[in-house]
């Protein structure tokens, strides 16, 4: 699985994929860990919905940019829980 921090460029990252058809998974980043703000799943829900537009469901792993040691606990455990839920809502829907 390759990794790679999009929630910045809004994942026009990307868009590289679009004319390569990379075989494996790719976990495009849904969530600044470099900043203390925390984003709402309905941001998420967004980043997402670009990610799909340029990946398969098959290649999408959906996690934040990066590690998460530069942020505390009080900002990581609110960001993750409205990652899981961004995810959950979007499969449920599909």
């Amino acid at each position: 699985m390759l990794s790679i921090e999009t929630s910045r460029s809004k994942m026009q990252l990307l868009d590289a994929f679009k004319s390569y058809k990379y075989p494996n998974e790719i976990g495009p980043g849904v969530y600044d860990i470099h900043s203390p703000r925390v984003p709402d799943a309905a941001e998420m829900k967004n980043l997402i919905a670009l990610a799909r537009q340029r990946l398969s469901d098959a290649q999408l792993w959906i996690n934040p940019d990066c590690g998460l040691r530069t942020r505390r606990w009080d900002e990581v455990r609110p960001a993750l829980i409205n990652m899981v839920a961004a995810a959950r809502e979007l499969r449920a829907a599909s």
